[in-house]
């Protein structure tokens, strides 16, 4: 099969023949419709990974995905064949989801609701799950207002949505123009452009400052200077206390913790319309590569398609 894959420590991604993966006991294999190009793939893809993650090449590259399952392995009852489903890819590095099919434990896997199209689903996955975990280990309750850095991205713009619907006032960093526009369609009360003073911003639209942050991108720092006293700022990009220079501000760093009850909740969400999800581009898994050099330039999220 083809697939987005490192073939060695010092090999640079590309689309290679691999061995078509088989079920294990507790697994099925999907044919891939749709996975997602994500923040972490470039990491790994950069090889910043090598020494603190396991990891067996070849390593192939994408987190979440949505396929429809053409084999099972035994002792397997939560899917059937022909079920189209949705699923993360946790743990170590290895057999990734940019690839013709993909191998997952059954019981990671959600069904994907009817009439939500694969590319949607796949646009969902970490993304989302790490927009939930950051929104509530910051603790977004309707009485506050929320900073959003990274808003149009992935991650931010779902995020800016998981706060509005809470009833946050959510203030969005996005450039002037596109951007703007899209995190306002998404319910950002405001937004200042992260190019600029954003502290300077900020503090204009709100004098004592926010609440509380959601940091997916930019200078914590910089970023913490907007906060109230007794504020929080949850870091989905490992910031630490000490790089805040504030004692009287909590740091939450996030690390995405996927279930697939979070899952199946976001995705009902965006097949009953709650949730937007905005898919910037699709690249074919013959030119997967592609993917990888579109994303930094792409408002939304960017999909390769089986």
């Amino acid at each position: 099969m083809k697939a987005l894959a490192i073939a060695g420590r010092d090999a640079a991604p590309a689309v290679a023949e691999i061995p078509t993966p088989e079920p294990a006991t507790g697994e099925v294999r999907l044919r891939l419709e749709a996975a997602s190009v994500n923040g972490f793939d470039l990491a790994v893809a950069a090889g910043y990974v090598w020494d603190v993650m396991p990891h067996e090449f070849p390593v192939v590259l994408g987190r979440d995905f949505v396929g429809t399952v053409d084999a099972v392995g035994a002792d397997v009852t939560q899917v059937k064949v022909g079920d189209r489903v949705a699923g993360l890819i946790a743990g170590g590095l290895g057999a990734g989801g940019i690839g013709q099919s993909v191998v997952a434990a059954a019981d990671s896997l959600v069904v994907v609701p009817a009439g939500l199209s694969s590319v949607d689903a796949a646009a969902v996955g970490l993304a989302g799950i790490a927009a939930l975990d950051a929104v509530d280990a910051a603790g977004v309750t309707a009485d506050d207002t929320v900073l959003v850095s990274g808003a149009a991205g992935g991650v931010g713009s779902l995020a800016v949505q998981l706060a509005s619907a809470r009833g946050a006032a959510v203030i969005a960093t996005a450039r002037p123009g596109e951007q703007a526009d899209f995190v306002s369609s998404l319910g950002a009360k405001h937004v200042v452009d992260y190019a600029g003073d954003v502290a300077a911003a900020v503090r204009e639209i709100e004098p004592d400052g926010v609440d509380k942050v959601v940091h997916a991108a930019g200078d914590p720092a910089a970023l913490a200077t907007t906060l109230r006293a007794g504020g929080v700022l949850s870091s989905l990009v490992g910031a630490a206390a000490e790089q805040l220079g504030r004692a009287d501000v909590t740091v939450t760093a996030v690390m995405a913790h996927a279930t697939p009850e979070k899952l199946a909740d976001l995705l009902a969400q965006v097949a009953d319309g709650r949730l937007q999800v905005h898919v910037g581009a699709t690249v074919p898994i013959e030119r997967a590569g592609d993917a990888l050099s579109a994303f930094s330039g792409t408002l939304g999220k960017v999909i390769v398609t089986g």
